[in-house]
C-alpha cells in the first residue's frame, strides 16, 4: 500500500488569518488565504491542488486505459475547474481533456475517456460531487 501526505498550517482567524500547504514530497509548498480561497486574491486554495490532483490522476488512468485497449498516446492535457459554491462546498468539477492518440476514433476515445472519470481514485474519492466530462481528440 502506497501512502501520499500533505500538510498545512492555519494562524489567525478566518478573514485576516494566512496559511500554508505544503505536499509531502517538498515539491511544492504555498500560501493560502482567505481572499486566494473565496475571492481573487494571491496565493493558492485547496480548490487548485484538488482539481491539479483531478487532472494528474484522470490523464493518468485514460492513458492506461488507452494502453490497455491498444492505443498508447502521444498525450494526455486535462484541466478541471473546481467550482466552490456556498456553504462552501465543491459542487462541480468540469474535467475537460484533449487527447493526441494515434490510430483512435474519437467514438471509442470519448467512451474510454468515460470509463476513466469513473474509475480514477480521485473520481471515486470525490463520488459525492458532480463531475463532467468534456473529451476530444487532436
Amino acid at each position: 500500500m502506497v501512502i501520499r501526505e500533505s500538510s498545512a498550517i492555519w494562524k489567525g482567524n478566518l478573514a485576516k488569518g494566512t496559511g500554508t500547504m505544503r505536499l509531502g514530497s517538498g515539491a511544492y509548498e504555498g500560501v493560502y488565504t482567505n481572499a486566494s480561497r473565496f475571492e481573487e486574491g494571491p496565493g493558492t486554495n485547496p480548490e487548485e491542488l484538488v482539481g491539479a490532483a483531478h487532472a494528474g490522476c484522470f490523464s493518468m488512468f485514460l492513458a492506461a486505459l488507452l494502453s490497455k485497449a491498444g492505443h498508447v498516446p502521444t498525450s494526455i492535457a486535462t484541466t478541471a475547474k473546481v467550482h466552490l459554491g456556498d456553504g462552501p462546498r465543491i459542487t462541480l468539477i468540469e474535467l475537460s481533456t484533449v487527447g493526441d492518440v494515434p490510430g483512435m476514433d474519437e467514438k471509442t476515445f470519448i467512451k474510454i475517456a468515460e470509463e476513466a472519470k469513473k474509475g480514477c481514485p480521485v473520481s471515486q474519492a470525490l463520488a459525492a460531487v458532480d463531475i463532467s466530462l468534456a473529451a476530444r481528440l487532436v
